[in-house]
């Protein structure tokens, strides 16, 4: 879908507002041409008072206007991409394991049943500024996914675990490694799942810069 504006994004100067490398993976695989200014916000909101969906559009918007707001002034970007993902339960958000204790629950409670992953999107853009006193033009957005999990055993959920991958995984599983094993379908982007809605993102660029 980007094909056609790759002449007018060579260009621009476009920040990923994230640290992740699955996020950095995914846009380099697409030829998107950026640089990385991780975002320092503590992403200490209080997740009792949010639906897991207004979780992370309300993160990813306090991480990406942090970079927004650094950069003010200093050569300011095109475009800055911020991104915040999370996987829940219900209503219920599943962050890293603490330890196998933990890990072995979360997975076993996923185990035969479908879950969703929750991805905020937001993107500013400075230069393209809308009327009155606003100093960015903010798009926002958030993409579900879900996702089913096989009939997990406990042998099956153990060696898992022994992997070490479940660790640094929020839900305790990274579906583009190990943990794609253990998934039985999804309903939606996959991308989405990886950390990063790429479809309803390469939309939204078509929009600003078509």
């Amino acid at each position: 879908m980007l094909q056609p504006l790759m002449s007018k994004l060579a260009g621009k100067r476009i920040v990923l507002a994230s640290g992740s490398p699955r996020r950095k993976e995914i846009l380099d695989r697409v030829g998107l041409h950026f640089e990385v200014i991780p975002s320092t916000f503590k992403e200490d909101l209080d997740k009792s008072t949010f639906t897991p969906e207004d979780y992370v559009k309300e993160t990813a918007r306090h991480k990406t206007l942090e970079v927004a707001e650094r950069l003010t002034g200093q050569n300011e970007p095109d475009l800055i991409i911020g991104a915040d993902t999370v996987v829940a339960l219900g209503d219920r958000i599943l962050e890293k394991p603490v330890n196998e204790k933990a890990a072995f629950e979360m997975l076993s409670a996923l185990s035969g049943n479908t879950h969703k992953v929750h991805t905020g999107v937001v993107l500013i853009c400075p230069k393209l500024q809308g009327g009155g006193n606003q100093p960015f033009n903010i798009i926002q957005f958030h993409e579900t996914t879900e996702v089913i999990f096989g009939d997990l055993s406990p042998e099956v959920i153990n060696a898992y675990i022994s992997s070490e991958e479940p660790m640094d995984k929020a839900g305790g599983y990274g579906i583009q490694a190990l943990g794609g094993t253990l998934v039985k379908g999804i309903v939606g982007d996959y991308f989405n799942v990886v950390g990063f809605p790429l479809h309803h993102f390469c939309c939204k660029l078509v929009d600003i810069f078509r």
